[in-house]
């Protein structure tokens, strides 16, 4: 039913910005973290996603790719109904962006130059970020209640 997997796709959408906003958190709470675990200083993390493609889909653009092969390269005529299943989170990781060095002898990272690097986190960039992120969640809530309120809606109907 079309109504459910519009469901999935908001609460996908929704689940991966819940994801965003803890690691933007996670990034402003370190800060000023000097020295992690490992002995470095913490570095951003970032959070990647990519479009979550259900098993239909990726057969499909699998058998429209392998027509074409067999066509000498012409594109093969045909309609993909694809069905998407929302939102993917496909990793995290560390931006690599350079630390910035502080020259500070008596601090205890301090390195045999005297200087320790603070982490790559711009708590300015951070806020836009978790702005966008809010307002994408926002967004996707707005696609749940307008899917429940047509479904709500369809149900009436049938009642009359």
């Amino acid at each position: 039913m079309a109504f459910l997997s519009s469901l999935n796709i908001a609460a996908s959408g929704m689940a991966a910005e819940r994801l965003r906003l803890d690691v933007i958190s996670q990034n402003v709470a370190n800060a000023k973290t000097t020295r992690t675990e490992d002995g470095t200083p913490y570095r951003r993390q970032v959070v990647l996603f990519s479009e979550n493609k259900g098993f239909n889909s990726v057969l499909e653009e699998t058998i429209a790719k392998r027509k074409e092969k067999i066509a000498g390269g012409v594109p093969a005529n045909t309609v993909s109904a694809t069905k998407n299943k929302g939102v993917l989170v496909t990793e995290i990781v560390e931006d690599e962006t350079p630390l910035t060095p502080v020259y500070d002898p008596t601090h205890p990272d301090a390195d045999e130059n005297g200087y320790y690097y603070l982490p790559n986190v711009d708590v300015a960039e951070e806020e836009m970020d978790a702005m966008a992120a809010t307002r994408s969640y926002e967004a996707n809530l707005a696609v749940l209640n307008a899917v429940k309120s047509m479904a709500q809606t369809a149900l009436s109907i049938g009642n009359n």
